[in-house]
Order: C-alpha cells, then sequence, then structure tokens
C-alpha cells in the first residue's frame, strides 16, 4: 500500500541465483537494484559486470547466493558480438568519439579469421580508460572524462575461441569464449590494429557465465512484473549451486 513502508521479504525466501537476459541501457547495478526494490529483497549482488549497451546473461546473487560472487565471478564467459570495421574510438565501442577512420575494403574474410587466431591462447591485454579499475581509489572512467590516461598494467587473460561467423561490410559478426577478466571491445579495438583498418565494439551479448546459459535466462522487465511466488520458483537454490548439481 502507498505510503507505507514495506517490510523485506522473510530471510530465507530467496536464497541462490536468478538468470536474468539484461537489455541494453541499465548498468548491472542498476538491475541488482530494480529487482531488490521490486521484491524488497535485503541482500543482492550479481556475478560479473556487463557494460550499459551490452545484453544478455547477468547472474543475480540473492540472499546466501551473494557469497558465490567470487565463485561465479570467476567462471569463464562467452559472448556474441558485432564489431564496426574503419572506424577507432576513444572507448573503445559505439559510444565513444570517432578517434580515426580508415578504408577496409581491402580486409577479406581469412585476414580477419588469422588475426583472430592470433589473438587465441593466453595473451596480455590492457584494460582500457573507460573501465571501473581504480587508481588510487578513482575508477578510471572518471579520469578518461578529465581527458586524463594514465599507464595500465597488461593482465594475462586467455582466449578459447574467437571466431568470424557473418560479414556484411563494414559490420562483422563473430563469438568468442574467454576467462574472466577480459574487455571484449579491446580485443576488437586490438584486432582492428592488427588489420590495419581499426575498429571498435558495436553491440555485445553475454551468452553463457559458467555452466548457466542465457536461453535459461528471463528479460528483465518480465522477472519485475512476477509475484515473489513466481521469482522464487525460477531461482537456482543456493544449497543447489553449492552441492554442484
Amino acid at each position: 500500500m502507498q505510503g507505507f513502508a514495506q517490510s523485506p521479504s522473510p530471510r530465507g525466501l530467496f536464497d541462490g541465483v536468478l538468470l536474468v537476459d539484461k537489455p541494453a541501457g541499465p548498468t548491472s547495478h542498476d538491475v541488482v537494484h530494480q529487482i531488490r526494490k521490486t521484491f524488497r529483497i535485503e541482500k543482492a549482488g550479481h556475478g560479473g559486470t556487463l557494460d550499459p549497451n551490452a545484453t544478455g546473461l547477468l547472474l543475480i546473487l540473492l540472499g546466501k547466493g551473494t557469497k558465490l560472487s567470487g565463485q561465479l565471478m570467476g567462471s569463464d564467459k562467452a559472448y556474441t558480438g558485432v564489431m564496426r570495421l574503419g572506424r577507432v574510438t576513444n572507448t573503445q565501442d559505439c559510444d565513444g568519439e570517432i578517434l580515426e577512420e580508415k578504408p577496409f575494403d581491402g580486409v577479406t574474410r581469412g585476414q580477419v579469421q588469422a588475426q583472430m587466431d592470433a589473438l587465441s591462447g593466453d595473451i596480455f591485454q590492457t584494460p582500457p580508460m573507460v573501465s571501473a579499475i581504480k587508481l588510487n581509489g578513482v575508477p578510471l572512467y572518471k579520469l578518461a572524462r578529465k581527458g586524463v590516461e594514465v599507464p595500465r598494467e597488461p593482465r594475462l587473460i586467455h582466449i578459447y575461441s574467437f571466431r568470424f561467423q557473418h560479414y556484411h561490410e563494414p559490420l562483422g559478426q563473430f563469438r568468442v569464449v574467454c576467462t574472466k577478466g577480459t574487455y571484449v571491445r579491446s580485443l576488437v579495438h586490438d584486432l582492428g590494429q592488427k588489420l590495419g583498418c581499426g575498429a571498435h565494439l558495436a553491440s555485445l551479448r553475454r551468452t553463457a557465465s559458467g555452466k548457466f546459459n542465457v536461453q535459461d535466462a528471463t528479460p528483465l522487465d518480465t522477472v519485475l512484473k512476477w509475484s515473489e511466488a513466481e521469482l522464487k520458483n525460477h531461482i537456482i537454490p543456493f544449497l543447489k549451486i553449492t552441492a554442484g548439481d
């Protein structure tokens, strides 16, 4: 009832992981906040950030499920995405300012796949300036907004698979399977540099995180319309996950 504070849902009612298909627009934190507010859940988090414009699988951790944060964030990830050849941006995706444009008409599918293969396996990746990595407690993206660029330590990641799927120039669709901490937009940026024409990430969708698949996830707008009983029926129980089922 409006005008009266609602008490939190009973403890233990929501303990586990909810698979949400995140839309483009909200941050991962926004999604968590909406679910917490709608269902009056005291404790909630997520199992791995998606950029605002990215879509797909977001693991929402509820109640005791928040204890699984480290385990789930550390799992391997799979994505499908679209790259735009011939254009470099300062954020390495479609949201940034255009820094450079180059011809790409001479680039072939074979050349793209060959460079994708070169970027597979164990590689060192330099995180982008527009990221949540902190320097002296300040996120890098805040420094980037001020036009400040600082050295970033390259990180060891592993690319299990990086495959070129379809090409309708200047857009190319791809699929990548990688370890945690991989910046796919940086992967696309580096690919563009190797090809000599530049590239940026046009769109991204997470299809899997560990053993969880986006096919089993529910769109956020549907989740927010559920009753508490419907929500509970879709939560993977904490004890089931910890038991390894």
